[in-house]
């Protein structure tokens, strides 16, 4: 994914699965464009976030 995408998917009113490339379900919390990177809560566990690059977030089809 591009950081213009994981923007759009962060803004939506709408819950888009998104997925780690390693297949764990994440939500995201902020998107930093300039740098392609996104801090995001892994599971359900609000207190379990890491900051990835965006090339590593996958929509879920």
């Amino acid at each position: 994914m591009n950081a213009e995408r994981a923007m759009e998917i962060f803004q939506s009113k709408d819950t888009i699965p998104v997925h780690l490339d390693s297949g764990e379900s994440v939500w995201i919390e902020k998107v930093d464009k300039e740098n392609g990177v996104a801090t995001v809560q892994i599971g359900q566990n609000p207190v379990n976030t890491q900051t990835v690059a965006v090339e590593r977030l996958q929509e879920a089809h």
